[in-house]
């Protein structure tokens, strides 16, 4: 998993290299490299709250890169199953199954994701 670091970020560029070259800097450029590393939020706050929009947005296919992401960022498999049941009742609980199954496939396929194995 990459690292934000504010100056490197590759993610767009690795997705999309030269058909999009707008939404790649974009993403690495900008939401990367200086959103994610502004100073007031914790990247594990920023990763939680950005879990939390991508389910009430109904967006869970970006929840596979943001989920790892967040373990990464020092939130937990078990907040974010916490946070998944929460939102069930203010997202809707359409939104809810579809991030929990996401969850569950990723953070149970895929050694080194759970918060027990870090």
């Amino acid at each position: 998993m990459t690292k934000t670091t504010g100056n490197g970020w590759t993610g767009g560029q690795r997705a999309f290299g030269d058909f999009a070259p707008g939404l790649v800097h974009y993403t690495d450029q900008v939401l990367f490299d200086e959103v994610w590393e502004r100073p007031g939020l914790s990247k594990r706050d920023r990763s939680l709250i950005t879990v939390t929009a991508l389910l009430v947005g109904g967006n869970v296919d970006q929840l596979r890169f943001h989920l790892p992401f967040a373990v990464q960022n020092g939130v937990t498999q078990e907040e974010l199953i916490e946070a998944i049941t929460h939102l069930a009742f203010y997202a809707g609980w359409p939104k809810a199954m579809s991030a929990m199954a996401i969850a569950k496939e990723l953070l149970h396929t895929h050694p080194g994701l759970s918060s027990t194995d870090r």
